[in-house]
């Protein structure tokens, strides 16, 4: 009981202590992921690898500087069109998370380009994507076919591609050969239209494979986990990966491919265009489902678009391209927090986007 009240009164004070501490930033009954606690550990963590202060970047304000209000006077498509290039005959739930989130987020439309196999069951997910089934797996073709066939993809994304404000490469893609060189192409269009891209999944194996489709590209962005880093740092830096000099092995990876940012998922993640690096360790979960990278690039996306929209106003100081990698990295950790609090280890990839918008809402209410 606390001193001087009685066990009613101590019990609202507990109460309302709690509310508060929920409000100012994602408070935890599992002691072992203790918000506060895990902040603290990761700054600590940050200074370690930087040998200074903390990298920690003050993604709240951030997300309420980029994201637009929603304004009677705005017409459809204003709020982000955003088109993902990926899924195949095994993997089409990625697409359709990557794509969904984007929606979820605030997005006004989302497109996916995908096989033929794969199109039907993503339509089956949501009537709220367009689905385009263009893209074609070398086992459904023959050699003679693959030039006219390639030509032909080309052709169609091209009817789109002035219309997007972010492509999302990768999530299911699979590494089918021809399917990657189709892909090649995209990404090559796409950069000459100057167009941002978002790379994940089997779009980071292409890249790493080929890094001049990115070098140098400064609306490129890298999503990678563990393995897909490590495949970088060996490719581009010609090393194993280093901790101990994490920040400056981020750097220099970020100046090795010529610019492009990289947001290195992780316990935190870590984000660079190659000239500084930011962190981002507020609220997370310990679930580690599949599909939480896919959520992510598709958030990216949004964020990217909005910052980019900031920036054209004259409204921001620093790269609208690291601003929306770091939004998109807050709000995907605020929505894990959320779902795993409901549903701890039964938690999946459709609770957490569930969350998303209750995350952004919570954080930039639509009625302040």
């Amino acid at each position: 009981m606390v001193r001087g009240f009685s066990p009613a009164a101590a019990a609202a004070v507990f109460r309302r202590q709690n509310f508060l501490i929920r409000c100012l930033g994602g408070y935890r009954k599992e002691k072992n992921y203790s918000n506060n606690f895990h902040h603290h550990c990761v700054i600590r963590m940050h200074s370690a690898m930087s040998g200074g202060p903390s990298l920690e970047a003050d993604a709240v304000s951030i997300l309420r500087s980029i994201t637009p209000t929603l304004d009677p006077t705005r017409h459809k498509g204003q709020a982000g069109k955003v088109a993902v290039v990926g899924g195949c005959r095994e993997y089409t739930g990625a697409p359709y998370f990557s794509a969904i989130s984007a929606l979820k987020l605030g997005a006004d439309v989302s497109h996916v380009f995908c096989t033929k196999d794969a199109a039907t069951v993503i339509k089956s997910y949501s009537p709220e994507l367009i689905v385009h089934p263009i893209l074609e797996e070398s086992y459904s073709i023959r050699n003679e076919e693959k030039g006219s066939i390639s030509a032909k993809v080309i052709e169609e994304v091209d009817k789109w591609m002035e219309r997007f404000d972010c492509l999302v490469i990768g999530p299911g893609l699979g590494r089918d050969p021809f399917l990657l060189d189709c892909v090649s192409n995209i990404m090559k269009h796409a950069r000459e239209s100057n167009v941002p891209m978002v790379i994940d999944g089997d779009g980071l194996f292409l890249v790493a494979n080929s890094p001049d489709l990115v070098r140098g590209y400064p609306l490129a962005v890298l999503t990678p986990n563990v393995n897909e880093y490590k495949r970088l740092v060996q490719k581009i830096l010609n090393c194993e990966v280093n901790d101990e000099e994490g920040s400056k092995q981020l750097l220099a990876l970020g100046k090795g491919i010529g610019g492009v940012t990289i947001l290195r998922k992780g316990k935190s993640d870590f984000i660079t265009d190659g000239e500084k690096v930011s962190a981002v360790s507020i609220y997370g979960s310990p679930r580690r489902c599949g599909g939480q990278g896919d959520i992510l690039s598709g958030s990216v996306a949004v964020f990217l678009s909005w910052a980019r929209q900031s920036a054209n106003r004259g409204e921001l100081g620093t790269n609208p391209t690291i601003l929306g990698c770091i939004a998109a990295s807050a709000i995907l950790r605020k929505a894990a927090s959320l779902a795993f609090d409901q549903k701890k280890r039964s938690t999946l990839t459709s609770d957490i986007i569930e969350c998303l918008g209750r995350s952004l809402e919570e954080i930039c209410p639509v009625i302040s």
